[in-house]
Parts: C-alpha cells; sequence; structure tokens
C-alpha cells in the first residue's frame, strides 16, 4: 500500500503503477522514476517546452467525477474509481502531472502513434549509420530499434540537404540527419543568450541556418553537438576521430575557472579525444564552455617536461639545498589555485618544515555570469580552508594573453600575488623559492629577481621559471591523477584520474609527500586515503568528510569563515542555473 503523499507531492498512475512526484513534475520525468522509457527528441529538463517532434506520445486519462456532486464515480466491476480516458494520444513533454493522473506507455494505440512519428522522421533520414560520427550515442538509431516498424514503405527519393556546413568555428552540420527537434535552437536563445540559430524554408526542405551575417560562435557552441539527438550537430574537431564506444568515461573537473563544471573525460588507450559536460544541476545543469574542452589538448603538447635523474636523487638535492638556507624566511613557497585540495594541505606541510612564507598567484578575466567566472584559478577557496593562505592574493596589473576557445582572440588574463615575494628577494632575505606549478615571472616576478633565487620548480610544462631553476619535479596534469577542488559555492567536488602520466612525471602528492619528508625528517602519507585522514583531522571544514564517500556531484561545506571575501571585485557569484521542470537525476 502506498504512503499518503507529502504535502508537496501528488500521486499518479503510470503503466499501473501508483507513485508519488512533486508537484510540477514532467510526465516523461516522473515515468523514469519507474523505470519507464518514453522516447522524445525535443524535450531536454533544461530547455523550454515546444512539442516539435511528437515522439513521447502517451495515453492520459483523470478519475471521472459526477457533474453534479463532483464526487468519484466507481466502476462498477473493478471497485476502483473510473477513468476518462482522452480518446487520442498526448505529448508527454508538455504534461506536468496532477493530482489522480492515469498515463499508459504501453498501450496498442500509443505503440501504434510512435511508429507513426518513427516512420515519419526517418522517411528522409540518409542511411548513413556506418559512417555518422553519432553512431553509439544516437537516440533516433536506438529508438528507431526499440519503437520503429523495422521496414519501410517509402519508395519515393529522399530529399537532398546540405552537408557539411560550417555554422561556426567548432560546429559542422549535417543537415539531411536534422529531426528538427529545434533543441540547439533553444538552447542558443535560452542559455547561451546568442540568439543566432533558426529554420528556414517548409515541410520536408525545413533547413536549419544560422541567422544572415551571424555565425554560431559563442564560447558555449559546443553544447549543441552534445544535446543534439542525432548527427546532424558535430564537433569539428571531434569528427571522424573515434568511435564513442571504444572511450572510456571518467569524471573530472573543468578547471578553467573557480565555477568548477562537471565534466566526463572520453578516452582509450591513453589518450584523450574529447571533453563534455557531466550533469549536476547545483553546479552547471548540464552544460560546459567551448573553451575548457579545449585544456585536454596540453596532456600531449611538446612541452611536457621529462625527467632526467631519479625522483630521490632530486629529493636529495633539495634537501640539501633546504638546509644550506635553514634561518627562518630564507625559504619562499609559492602555492597555486590550480593545485587540489591534498596538493595544497601537503603545501602547507611543506611550508611549515621549511619554516618558509607562503603566497598564492591569483588569475582574474572577464567572467560571462554563466560558466565562465572571474577568478581564473580552479581552487582558491581550496587554498584558503586548507590554511595554506589566511589571505587572498593581490591581483596582478599586467594581463597575460590567453587564446579563447577559438584560437583567433586573445583574452586578458590579469595574474599576479607575488608582491611581498617580490620585495624580500630584492631585500636579499629570500634565497630558495619552491614554486608549485606556477611560472613566476609570468605571476610577477622579474628575471633579474628570478637570478638572485635558487629555483625548485614542480610543474608540468616548461616555462620561464622551469628553465631558470636549479631542480625540476616534472608533474602530472588534472586528467593524470585523483583529487578535490573547492568550487566558488565552497561545493567539494572531485576528479579522477583518466590517463597515465608520461614517462619521468610524478604524482604531485608523491613529490610534495617526500620533499615535506625531507624537510621534516617525518614520514608524510601521499595516498589519498591516508592523506584525507589528516584532512579531516586537521581542517574543521572537512572533520566530517572522506574521499571515498564524496558523491560524484560533490557536497558544500562550511564557507561562514569565507563567505563575505572578496574574491574577485565585482564578481557575480556564479552560474544560478533556471529550475528545472524537477530537481532529479535522469
Amino acid at each position: 500500500m502506498i504512503a499518503p503523499p507529502k504535502p508537496d507531492l501528488v500521486t499518479v498512475n503510470i503503466d499501473g503503477k501508483e507513485i508519488a512526484v512533486p508537484k510540477g513534475t514532467n510526465v516523461i520525468e516522473a515515468a523514469r522514476l519507474v523505470n519507464v522509457d518514453v522516447p522524445h527528441y525535443c524535450y531536454h529538463p533544461k530547455l523550454t517546452i515546444v512539442g516539435n517532434c511528437r515522439m513521447c506520445l502517451i495515453e492520459m486519462g483523470m478519475p471521472a467525477v459526477d457533474p453534479a456532486t463532483k464526487a468519484p464515480i466507481i466502476d462498477p466491476v473493478t471497485g476502483k474509481p473510473k477513468i476518462n480516458w482522452i480518446p487520442r494520444p498526448q505529448i508527454g513533454c508538455g504534461t506536468n502531472v496532477s493530482p489522480g493522473l492515469h498515463v499508459k506507455t504501453t498501450s496498442p494505440m500509443v505503440k501504434d502513434a510512435r511508429e507513426g512519428v518513427m516512420e515519419f522522421l526517418l522517411i528522409n533520414h540518409p542511411l548513413d549509420c556506418p559512417i555518422c560520427d553519432q553512431a553509439g550515442e544516437c537516440k533516433l538509431q536506438e529508438q528507431s530499434t526499440g519503437y520503429g516498424r523495422g521496414y519501410s514503405r517509402f519508395v519515393e527519393q529522399k530529399n537532398v540537404k546540405p552537408k557539411r556546413t560550417q555554422l561556426g568555428p567548432r560546429v559542422t552540420l549535417d543537415d539531411e540527419r536534422c529531426i528538427l527537434c529545434s533543441r540547439c535552437i533553444r538552447f542558443s536563445k535560452e542559455i547561451a543568450k546568442d540568439d543566432v540559430l533558426g529554420f528556414v524554408d517548409r515541410g520536408s526542405y525545413s533547413t536549419l541556418t544560422c541567422f544572415p551575417g551571424k555565425q554560431l560562435a559563442n564560447n558555449y557552441s559546443l553544447n549543441t553537438v552534445d544535446i543534439c539527438p542525432v548527427g546532424a550537430l558535430t564537433s569539428t574537431d571531434f569528427r571522424f576521430k573515434m568511435r564513442v564506444w571504444f572511450l572510456k568515461q571518467t569524471n573530472s573537473i573543468d578547471t578553467e575557472t573557480s565555477v568548477g563544471a562537471n565534466t566526463v573525460v572520453w578516452s582509450r588507450e591513453g589518450q584523450i579525444y574529447r571533453l563534455t559536460p557531466r550533469r549536476n544541476d547545483d553546479v552547471n545543469d548540464t552544460w560546459m564552455p567551448d573553451s575548457g574542452r579545449e585544456l585536454f589538448k596540453s596532456v600531449m603538447s611538446a612541452d611536457r617536461l621529462a625527467a632526467t635523474t631519479h625522483l630521490d636523487a632530486r629529493v636529495a638535492q633539495a634537501a640539501e639545498l633546504f638546509n644550506l638556507n635553514a634561518s627562518a624566511g630564507s625559504i619562499a613557497v609559492v602555492g597555486s589555485g590550480r593545485s587540489s585540495v591534498e596538493e595544497q594541505f601537503l603545501t602547507k606541510k611543506l611550508a611549515a618544515a621549511l619554516k618558509a612564507s607562503t603566497q598564492l598567484v591569483s588569475r582574474v578575466g572577464q567572467g560571462d555570469q554563466l560558466l565562465i567566472s572571474a577568478d581564473r584559478n580552479p581552487n582558491v577557496r581550496g587554498a584558503l580552508v586548507t590554511g595554506l593562505i589566511s589571505k587572498l592574493p593581490k591581483i596582478g596589473d599586467a594581463p597575460a594573453a590567453s587564446r579563447s576557445a577559438n584560437g583567433d582572440a586573445a583574452v586578458p588574463i590579469r595574474t599576479g600575488g607575488l608582491t611581498d615575494l617580490a620585495a624580500s628577494i630584492d631585500a636579499g632575505k629570500v634565497k630558495v623559492v619552491v614554486s608549485i606549478g606556477e611560472d613566476l615571472v609570468a605571476a610577477g616576478l622579474t628575471a633579474a629577481q628570478l637570478a638572485k633565487v635558487s629555483v625548485v620548480y614542480l610543474g608540468t610544462h616548461a616555462n620561464t621559471s622551469s628553465a631558470a631553476a636549479k631542480i625540476v619535479f616534472p608533474t602530472l596534469s588534472v586528467f593524470e591523477k585523483n583529487g578535490t577542488f573547492v568550487n566558488q559555492q565552497f561545493r567539494l567536488q572531485k576528479f579522477a584520474k583518466a590517463v597515465p602520466g608520461p614517462q619521468g612525471a610524478t604524482d604531485d602528492l608523491i613529490v610534495l609527500a617526500k620533499l615535506t619528508a625531507a624537510a621534516s625528517s617525518a614520514a608524510m602519507a601521499s595516498d589519498l586515503g591516508s592523506l584525507w585522514k589528516l584532512i579531516s583531522a586537521e581542517v574543521p571544514a572537512f572533520a566530517t568528510t572522506s574521499y571515498a564517500q564524496l558523491p560524484e556531484t560533490g557536497i558544500l561545506i562550511d564557507a561562514t569563515p569565507f563567505a563575505a571575501l572578496p574574491f574577485v571585485e565585482g564578481e557575480t557569484l556564479h552560474y544560478k542555473p533556471a529550475a528545472p521542470a524537477v530537481a532529479l537525476t535522469p
């Protein structure tokens, strides 16, 4: 017997199963709760309802009531309330649940309606599944198998539409495959606020195109590829590179800003082929910026650092350098807002063992009030929570060029935060600088200042600091290790290792643990399990947290001590997603 629904819940019946769902839930989402699939193309939980495709046709009915008394009419045969069924199928996407609603998704009428819709969708669709980039994740292919008739009565010539049309710098259209669902149009207008797409012509000649003189060139254009249910919109960069069923999926985080958009890394045999967004209604809905999809390309770049000597030998060299400059204040540690929580915790331990001052490099650019924040570091808040820094780094004045996603425009990013360090070097106080992945010259030091100190550099790619460093430790990128970040909501989120690192590169945690042990003569944990026991014991905000139990959507931590800090002056907190029809994970 079903429990009485809560005040904000309504009871509906789907294929004979009663379920209590939140008021206002879309019928498609309600059906998912009882493991019933209502096929659809135009419906998307984060976009407006249009009812274009008609694939989600269902039978609906409501309890019959006496017109005079409004009392329920009881069926004398079953003893249950009589249901008045609507004589024609209705679209599920355009219907929200109401008390007593009855739905049939497998009746003969529904089956016949779906087969008819599928037949029309396939009339002009090309038979190119073997060469289609969408194969393996194509909803038309899947649903034609599940809901199609299995044969075609169409004997006429198919309409020929444009192929390989460049809608923008990153999106290619094959219009023959388009089923006119309008998801891309609605996304561009409603989410990206770049209303550039539309349909022209009528009937089976309708074609997707850009408005005259415009392109689909915004920094969110590839989200239209993600939500295209067929192979009409494809990523120009990913086209014909790999079949999706060969690729391994690994959950990760977009590290270009503090928003912390959830992502999926698609890889095979140690090579990354693409990044796509991962649904998290509390952070990024189902979207991510195009610029974040380019980050994986640095993994295989020619300027990756490689080790020339054994790790322990370099640790011994660093220990000797530390011993020669053992007086308090002679060593400075430059931490990174790009380091993980675990790395920042060990960086703090290293600084304490060296009696060193700590600085953090800030990166600030123009935010777009969607998924690109003005704070271009993914984990400044992690540095504050772990205690690596006690105050925010100062923002630099000199902009550093950062390529935009389309590669033809520069986005200025101000980098800084090393003002105090520069003064200490000029005064002759600091003799050694340990840099955790930061190019000290790009962060504000001059070449002359860099020449006055011995640099110990931990990082992934060659730069001015690595070239000038006395000791270099090649480390791993975010795609090659595990860890966590704290985004601008103070949400702790984890990322996972997708591919192995290059030969000679070592996990940052191992390097930091060995350096800390060398500086303090006490062993330090470097694996996540052991490290999180220490973090939970020493960091109040993480007192009840463990890495193993951290959900994929992350958890909010207590931000009370830091919530009023001006991380970036005038910055909007973060993208606040429009409330979905129902807060359910599909």
